[in-house]
């Protein structure tokens, strides 16, 4: 997850980079705006022939009140549901439109809001106002209102609220994909539906391992989903064991993993992020929707 350390290994790799305060929005800023219209949104047809989609905001009933999402799926059809989760930022502009293209490939994605406990999203407006100490203070105890046995709750509802939507084909397994703090989310998504969640994907996720009896490494006996784990270099270089942890886990659970280790820092497959790598994350993309086509 984005904490004090994960924040200073990117500063320290952004002033290697040449990337000051000033540049760093304008930066997240810069890579947002140019991913904002996707050649294929709301009824147009691309060129390339993507998959014309159609989207709505929608509020979901949660043992812990009503959770509002962004709804975004293709225009015609019944698909296979993916639940995405996003980073420590929340749902904003750059996870509509990382779900719209999730969406663009044939799939009825539900992109979340984790702090619907505490306020509507969006409630920060880029990755980079988390790293104010404005936005720090607003999300913090937003943070802290989040629980294991809470999003386990939130994620079973999301699922069951897919199985209602006519644009979901419910014969499919459904996926789910998470970034940063999203990515231990997956992992409850999973457990908490396993005979529904056919396939996860963590991206750069935090506190995958951990000494904890609720450790999201510990939930594997209890799916029945293949993984995917992508693991920023920074992170890896914190906690090289977590990644033999993770497939020593897969293994014992017998579930197909694939557990890699990208050149690339920690956030860097999210659109507006300041090391967002575009090469690493098509990668990581790729590798999603290869995932996801084989398992659900």
């Amino acid at each position: 997850m984005c904490d004090e350390h994960t924040e200073s290994e990117n500063a320290a790799w952004m002033a290697r980079q040449g990337i000051g305060r000033r540049e760093f929005g304008q930066l997240g800023a810069a890579v947002s705006a140019a991913m904002l219209l996707p050649a294929c949104a709301q009824g147009e047809t691309s060129a390339s022939g993507q998959i014309a989609v159609a989207s709505r905001e929608v509020t979901i009933s949660t043992a812990n009140g009503s959770a509002d999402a962004f709804f975004v799926t293709p225009e015609k059809g019944r698909h296979p549901a993916i639940i995405l989760w996003p980073d420590i930022a929340g749902l904003r502009e750059a996870y509509r439109v990382m779900g719209t293209r999730l969406a663009q490939a044939g799939y009825a994605v539900l992109v979340v809001n984790q702090y619907y406990r505490s306020a509507k999203a969006p409630i920060l407006n880029s990755l980079s106002e988390w790293r104010t100490d404005e936005g720090q203070a607003k999300l913090k105890p937003m943070i802290a209102a989040i629980t294991p046995a809470g999003t386990s709750s939130d994620a079973a509802a999301f699922v069951d609220w897919l199985g209602s939507q006519p644009e979901v084909d419910t014969k499919r397994k459904i996926g789910t994909s998470g970034y940063c703090m999203g990515g231990p989310f997956t992992f409850r998504t999973a457990a908490a539906r396993p005979d529904r969640v056919g396939a996860l994907a963590s991206f750069h996720g935090g506190n995958l391992v951990n000494d904890t009896p609720d450790s999201p490494h510990l939930l594997l006996p209890k799916m029945k989903a293949a993984l995917l784990v992508a693991i920023a270099q920074n992170d890896d270089a914190r906690e090289p064991a977590t990644k033999e942890t993770l497939r020593e886990a897969a293994k014992a659970a017998g579930r197909k993993a694939e557990i890699e280790v990208y050149p690339a820092q920690h956030g860097w497959c999210t659109i507006d992020a300041p090391v967002y790598d575009r090469q690493a994350a098509e990668k990581a993309w790729d590798r999603m929707l290869a995932t996801f086509q084989q398992y659900l």
